[in-house]
């Protein structure tokens, strides 16, 4: 259960094998199913997730009812609203459980403890803050100029797995495309065999 986060952690700086261990003692394992609520727009963000098994998204409900995803964290990636947990103030996000998962969470200050008696950890934090910003301005770029075909190609290449576990209109809602849109493009790139 710990071992893709060994792989993440070690993969970007050393750490020593009672670093690790202490890291991991200071978790709380959660198994949770498929459309349970990690975190719900109004409440403030108590953890951060890493997601060992299964699939969480990310997504903002706007006032006429309409589902905005802003991530999908499947297995080996982090989950959190960084804002509200490091605030302390109601989150603007809801964090849903895709498919029946294990999640590793720590509390802000058990976080902070680790962050500041870990070194490594603390240097795998920034590094994820900055590949975080990284994919954020990534994510700007793309919705501003790319091309609805373009934004569904870049998915592709980014999230391969995701493809056949993730609904179609979710991932139109992800790439901010009509689901009609999305089936359009989608058809396009079938070629028909001679």
């Amino acid at each position: 259960m710990f071992d893709r986060l060994e792989a993440l952690l070690t993969a970007q700086h050393p750490l020593s094998t009672a670093e690790f261990q202490e890291i991991c003692s200071r978790a709380q394992v959660r198994k949770v199913r498929r459309k349970q609520l990690l975190l719900q727009e109004g409440e403030v963000c108590m953890y951060k997730m890493f997601v060992a098994e299964g699939l969480l998204k990310t997504y903002y409900i706007k006032d006429d009812g309409s589902e905005h995803i802003l991530r999908f964290s499947p297995e080996g990636n982090w989950c959190t609203d960084a804002r509200s947990m490091a605030d302390q103030t109601a989150s603007k996000l809801n964090i849903e459980v895709m498919e029946d998962s294990v999640v590793l969470l720590w509390t802000h200050d058990v976080l902070s403890s680790l962050v500041k008696n870990i070194p490594g950890l603390q240097a795998y934090t920034n590094y994820l803050i900055s590949q975080s910003l990284y994919s954020s301005y990534e994510r700007i770029l793309s919705n501003i100029s790319a091309t609805s075909e373009e934004k569904y190609q870049e998915f592709v290449n980014n999230y391969p797995d995701l493809i056949n576990r993730v609904p179609l209109h979710m991932i139109a809602s992800y790439l901010g495309v009509s689901r009609e849109t999305l089936s359009r493009i989608r058809h396009a790139q079938v070629k028909p065999s001679h």
